[in-house]
């Protein structure tokens, strides 16, 4: 998909890739709200082309997708040598699933179903600014 506001040169860039269209909507409507473009990719082989082709500050990432999962997709990240801040999202909440992502050096870390989208949104603002 293409990003919202194409004319937004000099904005912050975030990457959303999330196979639940409502969150990766709510996602896209809350984060670009605070001035940020984004980009919204709803499975991973799709979000790993984006990132590939394009620079982003940012990516929101989900864990269970079709075609790609998010470990696959980090895993990617780290071959390609592409050094970017990433935040899960996932209803993976055990903890080596959660050492597992760190592993990958990711940010953060949320539970979806634990977590408010304003609290998502906060700390997309913390890392970015």
């Amino acid at each position: 998909m293409t990003p919202k506001d194409a004319g937004s040169a000099g904005r912050k860039k975030v990457l959303i890739i999330e196979d639940e269209k409502p969150l990766a909507h709510a996602l896209e409507l809350k984060v670009g709200h605070e001035g940020y473009q984004t980009t919204v990719c709803l499975n991973g082989a799709e979000g790993l082309k984006e990132a590939l082709e394009s620079k982003y500050d940012l990516i929101l990432l989900d864990l269970i997708m079709p075609e790609m999962d998010g470990f696959t997709f980090l895993h990617e990240l780290q071959q390609k040598k592409i050094k970017v801040p990433v935040i899960v999202l996932s209803n993976l909440g055990q903890e080596e699933d959660r050492a597992k992502a760190k592993g990958f050096g990711v940010v953060d870390y949320f539970v979806k179903a634990n977590t408010p989208i304003a609290d998502i949104v906060k700390r997309v603002k913390e890392a970015l600014d």
